[in-house]
Parts: C-alpha cells; sequence; structure tokens
C-alpha cells in the first residue's frame, strides 16, 4: 500500500498504487486554467479510483476499459452523482496514460465485438449516409446500447434477435427517457437494423419490429417562457461566466438562436458597423441577421471585460480549464443553470427559441415573419406556431351560443 502526503494542500491521505498521481493531477489541471476548486474535484476522483483498484487488489497496469466500466459503476452503486460515464473521466485517465502510469487507450474490436461493428456503423453514416458529426455520435451511441445487450459471455450473438427482443429493449428504455428523446432511439435503432441487414449480419430486416412512439406533431402548444426577465436579472454581471451567460441568454431568447449556432458564432460574424451578425444553423445554411441594441450591448460587453485572450475565433470561450470554445452541450446549460440560480422551474434552452417566434405573433408580425427569424426553410414547420397566433384565430372562431340559441 502506498501512502502520499499532500503537502497540506489536499484535504485527504490517499492510498493506492496512484497515490503519488494525485497532488501532481491536481497541479497540472490549475496549470491548465481550471479553478482550484475544480481541480480538487477531480483530484478527489482519482483518489477514489486508487482506493478502489487497491481494494480490487488491482496494479495500475491492470486497467483495461473493462475494468474502467467496473469503476463506473462502482461509483453509480456507491450512490456518487457526477463522474459516472466513462467518457467523464478521458481528462483524468489521459493524463495517466500520458505519465505511462495506466495502459494506452484501446481501439478497434480490442475489448469488445461491439467496437468492430460499431467503427464500420460509423463510416456507414459518414460516407453512405453523409450525416454530421453529432447526428453520427447519437446514432453510434444508441446503438452500443442495443449491441452491448446481445453479448452473451462476451460474444455478440446477433443470431438471436428477434423481434420480441427487439421491442423489449424499446420497452426498458422508454423507462428512462421522454417521448422526444425516445422517438430519436427509435430512429436510431432502425438505422442500425437496416445496416445489420444489408451488410448480411442479420439474415432479415429487423426494421420494422421497432414500435412506433406515441407522439403526434403539432399535437402541443410551443413552451414559450415569460421567465427571460428572471434569467437576465440572475445573471453576475460583475463577473466573466456571467456577462457570458447573460449574452447567451440574450441570443437565444431575442433572435431564437439553436445551442450550436451560438457556438459557431465567431468574431468575424459581428458586423458593428452594420449591425448585422452572420448566423450559421443547420445543414451549412447561413444567413444574416440584424443585431439588436442591446444583444450587442451585451456582446460587446462579454468581448471587452470577460473573454480572455484567446488564439480561438470563437465568441463565446470557456471561463474554467484550457483555453477553448464552449461545446454545444455547455451553451445548453446556460438557462438551465440560471434556472436554478433563480429558483424557479428549468428553462430549456429552445424553449428560448420558442419564445422568440411567440413574441413576434404577440406584436402583430405574421406566420412568415416567424420563420424568417427562426430561419425555417419552409413555413410548415412554423405551422405549430399558428395555435398561439389569436389575432389570426380569432376571425374563425365561432361565438359561444347563448341561452336562447341553445
Amino acid at each position: 500500500m502506498v501512502k502520499a502526503a499532500t503537502d497540506g494542500r489536499y484535504p485527504v491521505r490517499v492510498s493506492g498504487p496512484l497515490a503519488l498521481s494525485v497532488h501532481p493531477f491536481r497541479l497540472e489541471l490549475v496549470r491548465r486554467g481550471f479553478t482550484p476548486r475544480s481541480s480538487q474535484d477531480h483530484a478527489y476522483v482519482l483518489a477514489d479510483l486508487s482506493r478502489w483498484l487497491e481494494r480490487k487488489e488491482l496494479a495500475p497496469g491492470q486497467l483495461t476499459a473493462e475494468r474502467v466500466g467496473e469503476f463506473v459503476q462502482a461509483r453509480r452503486d456507491a450512490g456518487h452523482r457526477r463522474w459516472l460515464t466513462d467518457r467523464s473521466l478521458q481528462l483524468m485517465l489521459g493524463f495517466l496514460r500520458d505519465a505511462g502510469a495506466v495502459p494506452p487507450q484501446e481501439h478497434g474490436a480490442v475489448g469488445s465485438p461491439v467496437e468492430g461493428v460499431l467503427e464500420e456503423y460509423r463510416g456507414y453514416l459518414l460516407r453512405e449516409r453523409r450525416l454530421g458529426e453529432r447526428t453520427v455520435r447519437g446514432r453510434v451511441d444508441v446503438a452500443r446500447k442495443f449491441l452491448t445487450a446481445q453479448l452473451v459471455e462476451g460474444r455478440l450473438r446477433l443470431d438471436r434477435l428477434s423481434p420480441e427482443s427487439v421491442a423489449g429493449f424499446i420497452l426498458d428504455t422508454s423507462k428512462q427517457y421522454a417521448t422526444g428523446s425516445m422517438k430519436v432511439v427509435t430512429s436510431s435503432l432502425r438505422a442500425l437494423l437496416r445496416f445489420l441487414f444489408v451488410t448480411a449480419a442479420l439474415d432479415r430486416d429487423l426494421s420494422t419490429a421497432v414500435p412506433s412512439v406515441a407522439g403526434w406533431r403539432l399535437s402541443r402548444l410551443p413552451s414559450g417562457t415569460d421567465a427571460v426577465p428572471v434569467l437576465l436579472e440572475n445573471c453576475d454581471r460583475t463577473t466573466a461566466l456571467g456577462r457570458r451567460d447573460f449574452a447567451i441568454l440574450l441570443l437565444m431568447a431575442r433572435l431564437g438562436l439553436r445551442a450550436v449556432e451560438v457556438t459557431r458564432l465567431c468574431l468575424e460574424d459581428l458586423d458593428w458597423r452594420g449591425g448585422e451578425l452572420v448566423v450559421r444553423g443547420k445543414g451549412g445554411r447561413v444567413d444574416r441577421m440584424p443585431l439588436p441594441a442591446d444583444v450587442g450591448a451585451a456582446l460587446a460587453d462579454w468581448l471587452r471585460h470577460g473573454r480572455r485572450p484567446s488564439v480561438f475565433r470563437e465568441v463565446f470561450l470557456r471561463t474554467i480549464g484550457p483555453d477553448a470554445p464552449m461545446a454545444r452541450q455547455s451553451v445548453v446549460m446556460v438557462p438551465r443553470c440560471a434556472s436554478r440560480r433563480a429558483g424557479i422551474p428549468v428553462v430549456a434552452a429552445h424553449q428560448l427559441r420558442h419564445r422568440a417566434a411567440c413574441q413576434v405573433l404577440a406584436g402583430g408580425g405574421t406566420l412568415g415573419e416567424a420563420a424568417q427569424l427562426l430561419r425555417h426553410h419552409g413555413e410548415d414547420t412554423t405551422a405549430i406556431y399558428a395555435k398561439v397566433d389569436m389575432a389570426a384565430l380569432a376571425p374563425v372562431v365561432r361565438p359561444w351560443p347563448t341561452a336562447s340559441e341553445r
């Protein structure tokens, strides 16, 4: 057993085979730009891994991908709420691999027959289906869960697949996801099953066995929100984080930008003299939009007083950690975190986009104008907002019959 002292800077004495790596890992994160608290939290996880290896009587050289999965499951079983996926441990594992403390990352089909199928499937989606990276990543994630469920004693038994097992997987998964997410799961699973049939991994097309999700387009009202003033008030604009979040919330609420469009916004896209900005949307679409005065002021405040010097040209960068642009998921979390600070029900990023369209209609605008703001390719996509356009619906509403008419 190895015990490492911490010079008073780490709150516990760490045991296990990786004990001597904990403090250097924390210092390396601080050097990269992580806050002391965030660095300490990451170091706690490494300490937990070291103690887990000690309990299992494993050496660091035995930390394979399978062992990492066991450690993650052990954290779940222990009731931890963070660092519960293999992906969340990549920063720590990368440090240990660079130091030669644990084996190099496994690639391809090594360790699991599932990975070989996934690699071929990923290439098919990119080359043959011409899908974007984010879409491919989502479909591969669903495929990994489904194929992993077909492992029997380490072997991938696709020959045992049946319509019943496909429907059973969907039923079990539906207990974890909402209707919208389940639609993504079912469409991804159909794509995988068609791929397996085309490549002769299956002797029949089981994509028709995937049940449909009971959820219909235009069946619900768009979820706009009037919580924007409260969200904005709870951004501490004396800090870099508050300035950044304030600008992001305004872009979403006033211009209806998607989270991915916020992440793609670059310094060259801001035309200060012309009062416009360039929005790079879905499917390679590029639009020029007016830059309202309040949105421009918020962006200028972030750029002048919040954004740190960087080699990157993206407008929105991380405020902690290594110099890097914000990820899409980080932008998605901005209104959610602001909701928690304000003590109100969670406001999702797409609700702010809905709110922008509803504001157009409430101000007397048309569906066509709402479609222009949201940059839809056709007005049929904007049809859901017809249900909240009270002015346009009023002429077709029949008056409630009086007592004499009844």
